[in-house]
């Protein structure tokens, strides 16, 4: 393994492949359930599927830090590919990285520490701390190692299943650089959108322009679909959310598809089922993520009711934890989910999790879950 590290951070830079020399996909169902097209089978993935749980990615994280993984596109890639290997059915590969490539791309230290996660040596406390920011990074210099990640994974990948991007959401990506790490209260980043108002709309929309050339870059690395994490967009009041969040994941939105208007978008956010109609309305996110505690039949019939010209795709939503339990139990619950999604029978659907894998799961039951959807979710054959 050491001698396998040595070698990735040794290799030349690689000529990335234009996206025309990619083979044709075998399996595109997560591309048509993004699109609200039928399929026969729900497609199935899950947040965080190349991690901690895996013994195989825990070998390579003993050798190697966290960043350094993230930096080294022949790592990253490695580590993308983990799930497929081990899960040969998967319907698609999320490449290894981490929302705090931006904040780092802007001249911040970030540092993944040990029963912690990530903590910032030197938070913004004042708006006077975002003088010391780029706000106009060089996107290739600073984060282009993401994109040669992308572009080795889509190579290796072979057109077996799609690939996806993603980002974070800048109001989380925010928090997490007012907090200085993950946080119970939000005490610090709400009180900067309450005591300075007009310097948060400003690192947000410097952020929200970040965020979409780096997304677009995802897509010309070879990103099939990409998916906004607004993961703390939750922990706002409603009038917060509507000031301070979604002017910038729909402007996000409405310039990445300009720029692609084929690329499929995702948007995830725990605890924010209020703003779905309005997300589905006035938005062009293809996909909306659900959380594990979200009622999918109502928001099914919100979404349809505030958007009725158009179709917006669902994913998600089995609580995490449910993997804990025994096979019959993971069985059980994916039918539950299934049924509450009209799965098999309504289009645009994504099977997942309501949020992350955790560390301490099991493989085999992910194998469990992703079996089970499979099977379950499967249109009746006629006789």
């Amino acid at each position: 393994m050491e001698s396998l590290i040595a070698r990735a951070e040794l290799e030349p830079k690689r000529v990335r492949l234009p996206l025309s020399a990619f083979p044709a996909l075998e399996n595109d169902l997560l591309l048509r359930a993004a699109r609200s097209e039928p399929t026969p089978r729900a497609p199935v993935w899950m947040m965080r599927q190349a991690g901690r749980y895996l013994p195989e990615y825990m070998e390579l994280r003993v050798m190697a830090d966290f960043f350094k993984v993230c930096r080294t596109p022949e790592l990253a890639c490695r580590v993308s590919l983990q799930p497929l290997e081990r899960f040969t059915t998967l319907d698609a590969v999320i490449i290894f990285s981490d929302i705090l490539v931006v904040p780092q791309a802007m001249g911040m230290e970030v540092q993944m520490v040990k029963g912690k996660g990530p903590v910032f040596p030197s938070p913004l406390v004042t708006p006077a701390d975002v003088a010391k920011l780029n706000l106009t990074p060089d996107i290739e210099s600073t984060l282009g190692y993401v994109f040669d990640a992308l572009n080795l994974t889509r190579e290796r990948i072979a057109g077996r299943v799609p690939l996806i991007g993603f980002c974070g959401g800048p109001w989380t990506l925010m928090a997490y650089m007012v907090e200085g790490a993950g946080t119970r209260t939000f005490a610090k980043c709400k009180a900067w959108l309450y005591n300075y108002p007009a310097e948060s709309h400003a690192l947000l929309a410097a952020m929200s322009e970040i965020l979409v050339l780096y997304l677009i870059g995802q897509r010309n690395a070879g990103a099939q679909l990409v998916q906004v994490f607004e993961s703390w967009a939750g922990e706002l009041p409603r009038h917060l959310f509507d000031e301070f969040v979604f002017p910038y994941v729909q402007l996000i939105a409405r310039k990445v598809k300009a720029a692609c208007p084929e690329l499929p978008m995702t948007i995830f956010g725990r605890g924010i089922e209020h703003a779905f109609p309005k997300l589905a309305a006035e938005t062009l996110y293809d996909v909306v993520g659900l959380d594990w505690q979200m009622d999918p039949t109502i928001v099914r019939a919100t979404v349809a009711s505030a958007a009725p010209d158009r179709s917006v795709a669902l994913q998600g939503n089995l609580d995490p934890c449910a993997l804990y339990g025994t096979e019959a139990v993971i069985r059980a619950e994916v039918k539950r989910m299934l049924d509450a999604f009209g799965v098999p029978g309504t289009p645009g659907y994504i099977a997942n999790l309501g949020h992350g894998m955790q560390p301490t799961h099991d493989p085999e039951k992910a194998g469990i879950f992703i079996k089970a959807v499979q099977e379950l979710s499967a249109a009746p054959k006629l006789p």
